[in-house]
């Protein structure tokens, strides 16, 4: 990841937070309800029938721009969203671009609207699928009227988004779990939307297998996946967590590797771990470890301000010179 210092400097930047990825993984490495590897489906054959529509039978000569395949995958963390953005540029043959956009955004005001440029244009060099993570932060809603400067460098940032999709010839996939936070005219751009829903008592029972090697992984004839499914509604990343802790767990008791088995009950002990650790990420850990900040009336308020100014730049000179 290029410095943000030596950027300044240099007056060279480059994209950041951007991951390029050869996908390995494909639909059969994902569990999905029948609708929704349905839409994903149609939202394949749009983007093989592209040139045949827009080149041949010369739509795309009545429309100049948005001729991309804008696609929004929405649901709940570990629905398989990530998985299907890596299927679908492996089934075309492409590379995947992974944007993360806690990464791409910047501290310099107007750095990260340069670097979303940069990720469309990496895109169209590369011939990539261009996928962004967690995209409701990067296409927030744009706020009106009287503004503060981060609500404006917001708003710019939808702007750049909107403007790269007018031009963007690729396809492009954005992933969210709070699709009601989307700017409405980020929506209008959007070809298709696919929801991802949480995994029925089927799909979990077949996510739990897939998660296993067929022949190597040692099972002890007492695990039971059915039961699994039918005892814990949890995402197909959950299990993933869950499996992974059960296989440490098995591999740690005492005696010969030979004779090692993943039991049911480490499964059961995993899957209460992975949901313990939701419940801990779902709190406030500093509700109550807030000392509030006295004011002395007697000391100008002009003063506080300068010295909140120091603090912040003393703390931002850190992070950079840190990088």
């Amino acid at each position: 990841m290029a410095s943000p210092l030596l950027s300044l400097l240099t007056g060279r930047t480059s994209p950041r937070g951007i991951d390029t990825i050869v996908p390995q993984r494909t639909f059969a490495d994902v569990i999905l309800p029948a609708s929704t590897r349905r839409t994903l489906d149609e939202a394949l054959a749009q983007v093989r029938n592209h040139a045949l529509i827009f080149n041949r039978w010369g739509l795309g000569e009545r429309h100049a721009s948005g001729l991309g395949l804008a696609f929004n995958f929405a649901g709940p963390p570990g629905t398989g969203k990530t998985i299907c953005a890596e299927a679908i540029a492996h089934e075309l043959g492409m590379k995947l671009l992974l944007v993360n956009y806690a990464e791409v955004e910047s501290m310099w005001m107007g750095e990260t609207p340069k670097n979303v440029v940069g990720a469309f244009r990496s895109a169209a060099e590369q011939r990539a699928v261009l996928f962004f993570d967690e995209a409701d932060a990067i296409a927030t809603r744009r706020s009106a009227g009287a503004i503060v400067p981060y609500e404006r460098e917001s708003n710019t940032i939808v702007n750049v988004l909107l403007r790269e999709l007018e031009a963007f010839n690729g396809v492009v996939i954005f992933a969210t779990n709070l699709a009601a936070n989307f700017d409405p005219a980020f929506e209008r751009r959007i070809r298709t939307h696919v929801r991802f829903e949480m995994p029925g008592v089927e799909e979990r029972e077949q996510i739990w297998k897939v998660q296993i090697h067929p022949t190597r992984t040692p099972l002890a004839k007492d695990v039971d996946f059915r039961a699994l499914a039918e005892r814990f509604a949890i995402s197909g990343g959950d299990i993933k967590n869950a499996v992974l802790k059960a296989a440490t767990a098995a591999a740690s008791e005492p005696g010969p590797d030979r004779e090692k088995r993943i039991h049911q009950h480490h499964l059961e002990r995993a899957i209460g771990d992975v949901l313990a650790a939701k419940e801990v990420m779902e709190q406030s850990l500093f509700t109550e470890r807030v000392t509030p900040i006295i004011v002395d009336a007697r000391i100008p308020a002009a003063l506080y301000i300068a010295i909140a100014a120091l603090v912040t730049a003393i703390a931002t000179l850190s992070v950079v010179l840190l990088r």
